[in-house]
């Protein structure tokens, strides 16, 4: 239910900020997406803020993008992207754009995670809702820039957690407050990384980087054994 209910909000609220969007005009598009993308390296910095383990968090982050660079999910993303363009975007230059960054943005939080387990674990969406509410105002803005692509961010957003939610049962033993900070830590990290990239400062692969914040388990899963 948590899931379902932050999907839906992604959905209002990007069709509240394509309805806004009319509204203003092109010569402040720029400054706003500035302006979000400050906030979001602020966000970014916030959440990195949490590591306990520079080393681990440093180590998950090499691991996790040679595992990326593999499987090259950044193209993989950004191609689904594309196609989904090609399909529902109606000549919108920007569909592709807006879809990958608030599908990131929506992923790779802590509230994503956690809130995911907590209503897997408990029953208690309470975290989920919470991220309803954030998304949804987020969606309004990022689709007041971006258009229709953010909308479509929800699939993404209602598969991974609603598969973390599922598989919550059988992970639970493995998240330690350790593993649940680092994994925070990396996400921030990679959220800045969104920030960098609407700013244009540098495109950084960070669908790439998207296996390093599951390094942790398996790094304090191995210590805990030996």
């Amino acid at each position: 239910m948590g899931t379902i209910v932050n999907s839906i909000a992604i959905v209002a609220g990007a069709m509240l900020g394509i309805l806004l969007k009319k509204g203003i005009k092109e010569q402040y598009t720029s400054t706003i997406m500035d302006g979000m993308a400050l906030a979001v390296v602020i966000i970014g910095i916030m959440g990195a803020m949490e590591m306990n383990n520079l080393i681990v968090v440093l180590a998950s982050i090499v691991v996790g993008s040679i595992i990326g660079e593999k499987f090259d999910l950044d193209k993989k993303l950004e191609n689904l992207g594309i196609n989904m363009e090609k399909r529902f975007g109606k000549g919108d230059s920007n569909f592709s754009k807006g879809f990958i960054m608030a599908s990131l943005v929506y992923c790779i939080g802590a509230m994503a995670i956690l809130g995911a387990l907590e209503s897997g674990l408990t029953g208690n969406h309470e975290t989920l809702y919470a991220k309803s509410v954030l998304d949804g105002v987020s969606a309004v803005i990022f689709a007041s820039t971006f258009g229709i692509g953010v909308a479509f961010s929800a699939i993404i957003v209602f598969v991974y957690q609603g598969a973390i939610t599922l598989l919550a049962s059988s992970v639970k033993d493995l998240l330690t407050p350790e593993v649940i900070n680092e994994m925070s830590s990396i996400g921030g990290i990679l959220i800045m990384a969104i920030g960098i990239n609407i700013l244009g400062i540098k495109k950084v692969k960070i669908a790439n980087m998207l296996p390093a914040i599951f390094i942790p388990v398996v790094y304090y899963t191995v210590v805990a054994l030996f």
